[in-house]
């Protein structure tokens, strides 16, 4: 059965002054009704919607609805030309009312639209159609309720009613939805759609007619101001009467005064209006902040989301430890918390406001104000207007600037933004003069907003805290390298997987070795976490350990695949161990599952993936691991990363270790740049997820003539050629100044490598680099200690002297026996760009 209503007098029809007002003109709207379900299919197809869109109940029911109802533009506005398109003509939007068809069909909207549209049919080629479209949410299958009618049905009705009625006006005839309508005829849309949906059952029609009713009552607009509800009986009479009325009683509730007794429906339903007009403000808000967890941008959209629909000044405080993303007691805040000023927006001209209370300022508040009441009460705080004897109270809190005349004859209103029942700020609410002043009801408002507001900002603050924590953890993990060792300049960099998991098991590191060698070390832990990033800390610290032991490549790993199995067989990890020898001229390397390095050839600027045995992850046990030496020139640069860097999911990692080589080889000023350039090339690929450890060095090597070395004899008197030596080569090299220091700590070097050796020779070796370097080696494996020597000792004074007079030293094992070394620095003329400095 189609659903029709009698309807007003017609559009643009008035009656001239002092004119008795027409009776309504009788008529009826008939409405198409269409049902969709959940899979896109229509489920119920009316009379009317067979008679509208010219096609049977047995062909529409269980086809999807976008092809039954194809849409081809909307109609123009008047006397708007249009081009023709496809010989359908092409329709500029019709007053912007609502969202296309399309959407709602689509099920893209969650909210009810109403819209104007041309619709191509078998039997009149195009229709001109008014259409209301409800979602429809509950256990049924409905997903969508389409209502439609004829608009050129209408125009014609109208023209027939009243031939003054111009075109124009018919034009005008467009859906919409009263949200708060008192217009009468609710029941007759209750009892007369369950009619006309007799697939239903009386429970699930009756379910859909309450999400009507309450989504928003089907009218037809003529203009701004003029409605006319899809209901039975109603004339334009009766609509003015009921508009008096209700304006009567809204300057009654305005002014505070008693509602007579013949208005109190209209009250009662213009309150039930501002509630739900709030309601919907509240949801708006709730939608518009809390879009990312970034505390800065979540301040902006809470002091946006209220300016000027709520009030026309919004300023936003915050404690000082939320802003800087710190925790802090739950205690109630005193006089001495400190309150930063973090967003402010107004609808003033541009600029008032900015010099007199910028943003980014950080005060207390005293006891005696209402911001102090505000922040410790927890509670909104409303003053109707604030007097010139407030506004002077508040302004004594501004030094040296008056904010009188900002605030004085305003209303304000200060809500709390709490979470958790935590105070972490609040909202100073200021409405202009003009403006109606903040009452109870805007009070509720604002704690509500404020309540939302403050766990939006809660969530990102914590967020923030937590990202910090991460962060440092994270740097607290990897070391920092220095741009500069023996023999080679280093870079790195780290990229953390995600935004929420910055904490990974990702490292890189370099360990000194004796002989002037660097070791370079990139791991990488499997999985993402505290728990893998907690692996790494223990795998990276046995590293440095089992490093300085100056084991060969291989048996580092080997030893550290031992160690993994004893913490426990929870972690896997991938490692890649190389030890470069400046003075050699090679890379000694291992590998552990680990993705191959880059070596990037100095002479003709070709990268390759360097050939050597892959291995197996730490902590599968029971694996051999086998090391290859590769020689380099100077000026050579050694490539390492982590796979997150080359792998994406969906790739060939072939395609990630291609562009490696390539942008490895790439030409730059520094180690930063060509750092950046890898980086540039892989690290911004779509769908990375994994962390990045990325490290570069490029092997300068040291010139033989900066390394002299003298093997000496198991005799005591060898320790005065020692001297004599390192003073002759010192003067060479133009280091007369360090040859006193230097012979000194030979001498007791030496003297214990004599006194501790069995069999083998001592060597002595000095190494200009960024330091001076003095190495002894003997064949005994007891590592020397620093003792405090009493005054009747004979011994124990030796490496005291290193101590004190070095810039660094220390001992080693061998496998042959031990070294001990110590470092000097060097004059500034000598040093290398970034080289160590004077302790």
């Amino acid at each position: 059965m189609d659903h029709g209503t009698e309807r007003d007098a017609p559009p643009g029809h008035r009656a001239g002054p002092g004119a008795v007002p027409a009776d309504p003109v009788a008529g009826r709207v008939p409405l198409a009704v269409v049902v969709v379900d959940r899979d896109g299919l229509v489920s119920h197809w009316s009379r009317g919607a067979r008679r509208l869109f010219a096609l049977p109940k047995e062909e529409a029911i269980g086809r999807p609805a976008p092809d039954l109802l194809p849409v081809s533009g909307v109609l123009p506005e008047d006397g708007e030309q249009t081009e023709n398109i496809t010989g359908y003509g092409s329709y500029a939007p019709y007053d912007g009312l609502g969202p296309g068809l399309e959407s709602s069909l689509d099920g893209h909207l969650s909210y009810p639209a109403a819209g104007r549209a041309r619709l191509t049919v078998p039997a009149d080629d195009r229709v001109d159609v008014l259409w209301w479209a409800y979602p429809l949410v509950g256990p049924g299958r409905e997903r969508l309720l389409v209502l439609a009618a004829d608009a050129d049905g209408l125009r014609r009705d109208y023209a027939d009613s009243d031939p003054d009625a111009g075109a124009a006006t018919v034009e005008r005839i467009a859906p919409g939805f009263a949200l708060h309508t008192d217009f009468p005829g609710s029941e007759e849309l209750a009892r007369r759609l369950p009619e006309i949906l007799p697939s239903m059952s009386v429970g699930e029609s009756a379910r859909i007619v309450a999400q009507v009713l309450e989504l928003g009552y089907p009218v037809l607009e003529f203009s701004q101001n003029d409605r006319v509800p899809v209901t039975p009986d109603w004339g334009v009479p009766r609509r003015v009467e009921r508009r008096a009325r209700r304006e009567r009683a809204a300057r009654a509730l305005a002014a505070g005064e008693p509602v007579p007794d013949g208005l109190r429906d209209e009250a009662e339903d213009l309150e039930y209006a501002a509630v739900r007009e709030r309601l919907e403000f509240l949801n708006e808000v709730s939608g518009a902040i809390g879009t990312s967890l970034d505390l800065s941008q979540t301040i902006v959209e809470v002091s946006r989301a209220v300016v000027p629909r709520f009030t026309d000044v919004a300023g936003t405080y915050l404690r000082e430890q939320v802003v800087a993303g710190e925790g802090f007691s739950d205690g109630v805040p005193d006089t001495t918390t400190m309150w930063h000023r973090v967003a402010l927006e107004h609808t003033d001209e541009p600029g008032r406001w900015d010099d007199v209370v910028p943003v980014g300022e950080a005060m207390p508040f005293p006891a005696h104000t209402p911001f102090f009441q505000c922040m410790t009460s927890g509670e909104p705080v409303l003053v109707p207007r604030i007097t010139e004897e407030m506004g002077h109270a508040i302004a004594s809190q501004f030094e040296k600037r008056d904010i009188r005349p900002l605030i004085t004859g305003r209303s304000m209103l200060l809500v709390p933004l709490k979470a958790r029942n935590v105070v972490l700020g609040f909202m100073i609410l200021l409405r202009h003069p003009e403006r109606p002043v903040f009452n109870d009801m805007d009070r509720v408002t604002g704690a509500e907003l404020a309540a939302r507001a403050g766990l939006v900002l809660d969530n990102a603050r914590m967020y923030t805290h937590q990202e910090n924590v991460a962060e440092t953890l994270q740097d607290s993990m990897l070391p920092h390298i220095p741009a500069r060792m023996a023999g080679c300049d280093i870079a790195t960099r780290y990229l953390p997987g995600t935004l929420l998991g910055r904490v990974g098991g990702d490292w890189f590191d370099s360990v000194k070795l004796p002989g002037a060698r660097t070791a370079l070390v990139v791991g990488d832990v499997m999985g993402h976490g505290l728990n893998s990033a907690a692996m790494m800390g223990q795998l990276r610290t046995a590293v440095q350990t089992m490093a300085g032991l100056d084991l060969p490549p291989a048996q580092l790993l080997r030893n550290l695949d031992d160690l993994a199995q004893r913490l426990g067989d929870t972690h896997l990890a991938t490692c890649l161990y190389a030890v470069y020898d400046p003075i050699a001229g090679e890379v000694h390397l291992a590998n552990a599952g680990h993705i191959p390095p880059v070596l990037v050839r100095a002479e003709d600027g070709v990268s390759e993936l360097i050939d050597l045995p892959t291995g197996a992850p730490i902590g599968v046990g029971g694996v051999p691991f086998e090391s290859v030496r590769v020689p380099v020139a100077p000026g050579d640069r050694l490539v390492m990363c982590t796979d997150g860097l080359v792998e994406v999911r969906g790739e060939d990692i072939g395609v990630g270790l291609a562009t490696l080589c390539e942008s490895a080889a790439h030409p730059a000023a520094s180690m930063d740049d060509a750092c950046d350039t890898i980086i540039r090339a892989l690290g911004t690929r779509g769908g990375r997820k994994d962390d990045v450890a990325l490290l570069m060095a490029r092997l300068t090597g040291i010139e033989p003539d900066a390394v002299a070395a003298w093997r000496l004899a198991r005799d005591p008197a060898e320790v005065g050629r020692a001297r004599a030596a390192v003073r002759e080569q010192l003067h060479d090299w133009g280091l007369p100044k360090l040859a006193g220091p230097a012979e000194l700590m030979v001498s007791e070097l030496v003297t214990n490598a004599l006194r501790h050796s069995h069999a083998r020779p001592v060597e002595l070796r000095l190494v200009r680099a960024d330091t001076l370097l003095c190495e002894v080696d003997d064949d005994d494996h007891e590592l020397p200690a620093l003792k405090s020597a009493g005054p009747d000792d004979e011994t124990g004074r030796g490496l005291r002297v290193v101590s004190t007079l070095a810039r660094e030293w220390g001992a080693s094992r061998t496998n042959a026996g031990k070294t001990v070394w110590f470092e000097l620095t060097l004059p500034a003329r000598y040093r290398y760009p970034g080289a160590p400095g004077e302790r």
